[in-house]
């Protein structure tokens, strides 16, 4: 993608989602993803009222009068965005990629997150980790990871979603709002998870495309595997293939639904037929109603 047209859907992208943002998220995410807790700010003079379990009995023995302790709300938090671009992203039967809508998604919650003053990092992968952009905050770093993700440098094609995890791990010492963005097209990664959502609030944003999960009725195709590139004919006008072809997906849909209730991750699931904004207004009006 040139520059100039880099550029362009960049700035699209930019206006489509902050819009979603001030329009729809003002005051749910702040709501929804509190700070860490209370820090020590400073010490004042006790009156009328205080909670004497507030009083820091040292400062007050050395000045011969009562002090309090003063709390803040620790409210900074760090958001990080682990986004899957493995080959099954560039797929999409409707109007867009799921990598394009993976994108905006991104946008959206980065958004969001920086205007509730709120650190964002990015982690690309595939099979490999592709990108890390460090965790800050602003506008001008929030256009660069949407332009990282609009126009991504990669060499994988398979999916990773444990080594993504293991990295995001290693590089997040605090307690991190992490977002999973992926088809999910992988297994194996089930441990790791159980690992990261002890310590990190996790939430799985699921996009699949119904299109991936059923075979028309079209005769014998040649298909090809976007992510291993193996290639072979399908009879599609089988019966017996295609119930076949749909029951695995099911399966595969068990697998994957089962591996993240028994790691308490909430899930996103965002169908590329349908608008993605609802299923996330959806998930920050459960999570409020949870508080």
């Amino acid at each position: 993608m040139e520059t100039r047209e880099l550029l362009k859907k960049v700035r699209q992208v930019e206006i489509k989602t902050r819009g979603l943002v001030n329009q729809i998220f003002s005051g749910e995410y702040h709501s929804v993803f509190k700070g860490r807790g209370m820090e020590f700010s400073e010490v004042r003079e006790y009156q009328f009222g205080d909670d004497i379990r507030s009083i820091d009995w040292n400062v007050s023995a050395r000045l011969d009068r009562p002090f309090v302790k003063v709390f803040e709300e620790e409210r900074e938090l760090t958001v990080m965005l682990l986004v899957d671009l493995s080959g099954s992203g560039e797929f999409g039967s409707a109007a867009q990629m799921k990598n394009e809508v993976a994108a905006e998604i991104c946008a959206v919650l980065a958004f969001s997150a920086i205007k509730n003053n709120d650190k964002v990092g990015l982690i690309m992968f595939t099979d490999r980790i592709e990108k890390f952009v460090p965790p800050k905050k602003g506008r001008a770093h929030i256009l660069r990871i949407i332009r990282e993700l609009i126009s991504p440098q990669i060499g994988g094609t398979g999916t990773s979603i444990r080594g993504a995890l293991e990295y995001f791990n290693h590089v997040s010492k605090k307690k991190t709002i992490a977002f999973l963005i992926s088809d999910f097209i992988d297994q194996g990664y089930d441990t790791i998870l159980n690992i990261v959502a002890r310590k990190h609030d996790v939430i799985a944003v699921q996009i699949t495309d119904p299109r991936e999960e059923s075979l028309p009725d079209a005769g014998p195709l040649f298909l090809r595997d976007a992510e291993t590139g193996e290639r072979r004919w399908v009879d599609t006008g089988s019966t017996a293939v295609r119930t076949q072809f749909l029951r695995y997906w099911e399966r595969r849909r068990a697998e994957r639904k089962s591996v993240l209730l028994r790691a308490h991750v909430d899930t996103i699931p965002i169908r590329m037929d349908r608008p993605y904004i609802k299923p996330i207004v959806d998930f920050f009006r459960l999570r409020e109603r949870r508080l």
